[in-house]
């Protein structure tokens, strides 16, 4: 442990003020902030991995993409408000608030007895999950200047990467066991949440004790907020259902129109709210912060389109489980570890930040390029190869964009910027997921259409139709059929490839293998633009004060420049129906 590393992160509190952290008691903090990023982050893989298992116990296998759209709905939507509100009234309630709910949410759809109920209760987890993430990064950047943030940052990184790998074991685990302490099994997908949520309360309430800075004149936003949620849910809706319900049907449009009109009204007025606005919009006049949205955005959709259609071709093409899909991933964490400690200790030496992003979003363009030729008979090494690639690049460019925008932005605005961050790449990851998802399942029916053509042409085909084995084998029939001129098996579930003859099955694979190809391909184009983006951004000295230092030198420069005499407001006694609290760094 270094002195300079002490200095950095603490700040002189006015007096009367709780004393600021030692280095020590930050590392004990981002323990605690750990505990609630890796709740958020295994819940989206956890869940994932056994929604099938509950759907059938519940008897609402039809409702699951509901179950989570919730959850989608609510962390999408409070993010940017957990920003704001932290910004005003001080991180810490908020955290704990964040916690408690996703707890109190977790708990309840343990005990769901329907899936309507589990949809209700996973928009309450959601709630929760929208502060857990951009609230850690937030209170980090309260307590740590920016040229020694990124260190600590890839502590957070690795927790979000190794959760990417945990959640389909865990949850496989859990929806494979018939009873755990006389609970059904699936159940323990959302009650192990209930322990460890406690734990991370527990140490924040013990160990989070920063300076209070002084009482403010806000008002709250809520007509923007009213707006925000007008404008996104019907859009997320719509990218979660737009491929069931179709892009152009009735209910598509209606979705598009009022997300439109609500979109306008919240860009309206949060132009009239200025400062007390839930996203300021002067703060996109900062080329740092406007480029930095924007290249959050576009990552996010190649990074979480590409994502989401990898673990498809390990499960669907490679034939594995998804507990083995989950460690398949291994490699891919793997990279993500070794490009955030390697940027973050470079970051801390040099105060150098921008080339890290520019050769991450390069990384992961060639990563996704060399998906793009993804086969049936890949190798399994070139496959765990380009995996270390692609997730390095995802470490060396998710922390230093956040860090890039935290530094533009006064440090009034932090939590807002962090936010900021976070919603434009999770908005982008949604729209990402949806359109690459769509051109995988729109296009996989006329790849496999001509995968079975040029199959017929190959002996080991043919040998199979005429194979009284395979012709008596019931598990067979439906692809027969299909190669008959039957209605072809529905990918919606794939489970009948792995029961099929092999020989059967390949032109599936292979057609499907090649929809994978073309997702990646557009995934890598995508991320081209993200180089463009990340290479325009400025890049600005890194500050050398924390957050709470620098918003603490902000209230000396105002009390110096104040009037001497009568209220004011910023005074602590300055009273009015906007005050409603006290503008804290998380006491």
């Amino acid at each position: 442990m270094s002195d300079s590393r002490d200095t950095t992160a603490r700040s002189a509190p006015p007096a009367g003020a709780s004393r600021a952290p030692t280095h020590r008691e930050i590392l004990t903090i981002i323990g605690g902030l750990m505990i609630g990023m890796f709740l958020a982050a295994l819940d989206q893989t956890i869940v994932a991995t056994s929604i099938r298992t509950i759907g059938d116990d519940l008897n609402g296998l039809s409702l699951q993409a509901w179950v989570t759209t919730a959850y989608l709905l609510t962390s999408t939507i409070s993010t940017p408000l957990y920003g704001k509100l932290s910004d005003i009234y001080g991180r810490k309630p908020f955290y704990l608030g964040a916690i408690g709910l996703f707890v109190v949410g977790s708990l309840l759809s343990g005990t769901a007895d329907s899936m309507y109920q589990l949809a209700v209760w996973r928009g309450l987890q959601g709630l929760g999950a929208g502060g857990l993430m951009s609230l850690a990064i937030t209170i980090l950047g309260d307590l740590v200047a920016p040229r020694e943030r990124a260190r600590y940052q890839a502590y957070f990184l690795a927790v979000w990467g190794t959760s990417s790998v945990l959640g389909p074991v865990v949850g496989g685990f859990f929806a494979g066991a018939d009873q755990i302490l006389g609970i059904t099994g699936w159940r323990w997908v959302f009650l192990i949440n209930v322990p460890l949520g406690l734990v991370g309360i527990a140490v924040i309430m013990r160990v989070l004790h920063l300076p209070a800075l002084t009482r403010v004149r806000h008002r709250i936003d809520w007509a923007g907020a009213l707006a925000l949620v007008v404008g996104l849910v019907p859009l997320l809706v719509i990218a979660e259902q737009g491929r069931t319900w179709g892009w152009g049907s009735g209910r598509a449009l209606a979705c598009y129109a009022i997300g439109l009109l609500g979109v306008v009204a919240f860009l309206v007025i949060e132009r009239r709210a200025g400062d007390d606005a839930i996203l300021p919009l002067h703060m996109f006049s900062d080329r740092t912060f406007s480029i930095g949205a924007a290249a959050n955005f576009v990552i996010g959709v190649g990074m979480f389109g590409g994502l989401a259609t990898l673990p498809l071709y390990l499960q669907i093409v490679r034939g594995l489980t998804p507990t083995e899909a989950g460690l398949a991933l291994v490699p891919f964490t793997l990279g993500i570890m070794i490009g955030s400690v390697t940027s973050g200790q470079a970051i801390s030496r040099t105060g150098r930040y921008k080339v890290y992003p520019v050769i991450g979003t390069a990384l992961m363009a060639a990563a996704s390029l060399a998906f793009a030729r993804l086969a049936v008979t890949t190798s399994w090494w070139e496959v765990y190869t380009v995996s270390v690639v692609f997730g390095l690049g995802l470490g060396f460019v998710m922390q230093p964009l956040v860090l890039a925008v935290q530094n533009a932005v006064s440090v009034r605005y932090m939590g807002v910027a962090t936010s900021s961050s976070l919603f434009f790449r999770q908005m982008g990851g949604t729209l990402g997921t949806a359109v690459f998802l769509s051109i995988l399942f729109s296009t996989v029916g006329d790849n496999i259409a001509t995968a079975v053509r040029d199959a017929f042409s190959t002996t080991p085909f043919q040998a199979a139709l005429t194979d009284p084995a395979v012709l008596a084998n019931p598990a067979n029939q439906a692809v027969l059929t299909a190669l008959h001129g039957g209605a072809v098996p529905s990918l919606d579930d794939s489970s009948f490839l792995s029961a099929i003859d092999p020989r059967l099955a390949h032109p599936f694979l292979v057609g499907f293998a090649q929809s994978v190809d073309l997702v990646m391909l557009v995934g890598g184009l995508v991320m081209l633009v993200g180089i463009v983006l990340v290479w325009l951004m400025p890049e600005l000295p890194l500050r050398s004060v924390s957050g709470i230092q620098g918003r603490l030198d902000e209230e000396a420069t105002r009390t110096a420049d104040a009037p001497t005499a009568g209220p004011d407001a910023t005074s602590p006694d300055a009273t009015s129906p906007d005050v409603t609290g006290a503008a804290q760094a998380g006491s």
